[in-house]
C-alpha cells in the first residue's frame, strides 16, 4: 500500500513530506463496486458512485476521502491471502485486469470536492490507460471487447493518459493504491480514514499504513 503525492506527476508538488498530516486524516466513504458486477478490464464512472449513494442512502460529501473497493485485492498473494483464502492468488489479474475509470471520472471528482482517493487495485487508473497498454498489446482485443469501444476512444492519448494522475494532481487530489488488509469489513460505510506514510522529503511516493477508525458496536 502506498501514497502517490502530486509531485509524482506534477512538478510543483507537494512531495510526500509536504502533505499536511491533517489532510491525510478525515471522513471517508467506502464504496463497494462489486455490487455492480464490474469485472475484468471494465470501466467504472460517476454513474456507479451516484447509484451507490441512492442504494445506500449515504452521501459523498465535499471534503470526503473516497475509498474504492473493486475486490481485486483478493488476487494479491501476500499476507492478504491469509484473509481471502477462498480466492486463488492471481498476480496478472491483480495488476493487468482490474477495472478503472475514464477521464470523465476525474471531472466528477473535482466537481464533488473529493479530498483524495484510495483503491484496492494496483492503480487508480485503468491498467490500459497506463504504460501496460504498450507493454501488453496482446491483451488489447480482450480489453476492447470488455469495454465495448476502442482504447483510443476510451482513453484518448495524450489528453487522458493516466487521468487520475495527470488531471487530479494539479488540483491537490492525490491517492493511495494497493489498499488491502481488512477493507472488506468496512464496505458501504462512512468511516474515518488515516493515511500514514513516512515523511519522505523529495519523495513522490511512499509506503503507508491506511487505517479505518470505526466505532465499537
Amino acid at each position: 500500500t502506498h501514497l502517490d503525492s502530486p509531485i509524482h506527476f506534477y512538478d510543483p508538488g507537494p512531495d510526500v513530506a509536504g502533505i499536511p498530516i491533517e489532510q491525510l486524516v478525515g471522513p471517508a466513504c467506502v464504496v463497494d463496486l462489486t455490487r455492480f458486477g464490474i469485472g475484468d478490464y471494465q470501466i467504472y464512472g460517476p454513474q456507479h458512485f451516484e447509484e451507490w449513494e441512492r442504494r445506500t442512502g449515504i452521501t459523498i460529501e465535499r471534503g470526503d476521502i473516497l475509498l474504492i473497493h473493486t475486490g481485486y485485492h483478493h488476487y494479491y498473494n501476500e499476507d492478504w491471502y491469509k484473509v481471502h483464502n477462498q480466492e486463488k492468488p492471481d498476480l496478472p489479474r491483480a495488476f493487468l485486469k482490474h477495472p478503472g475509470p475514464r477521464g470523465e471520472f476525474c471531472d466528477w471528482v473535482l466537481e464533488r470536492g473529493i479530498r483524495w482517493l484510495a483503491v484496492d487495485a494496483a492503480s487508480t487508473d485503468h491498467p490500459f490507460n497506463t504504460n501496460i497498454r504498450k507493454a501488453r498489446p496482446d491483451l488489447v482485443p480482450a480489453v476492447e471487447a470488455a469495454i465495448g469501444m476502442p482504447l483510443e476512444e476510451a482513453f484518448p492519448w495524450p489528453d487522458d493518459y493516466q487521468a487520475t494522475h495527470t488531471k487530479l494532481f494539479p488540483h491537490g487530489v492525490y491517492h493511495v493504491e494497493n489498499v488491502g488488509g481488512m477493507i472488506d469489513e468496512v464496505l458501504d460505510q462512512r468511516v474515518w480514514i488515516g493515511c500514514f506514510p513516512f515523511r519522505f522529503h523529495g519523495g513522490e511516493a511512499a509506503f503507508c499504513r491506511l487505517v479505518a477508525f470505526v466505532e465499537e458496536k
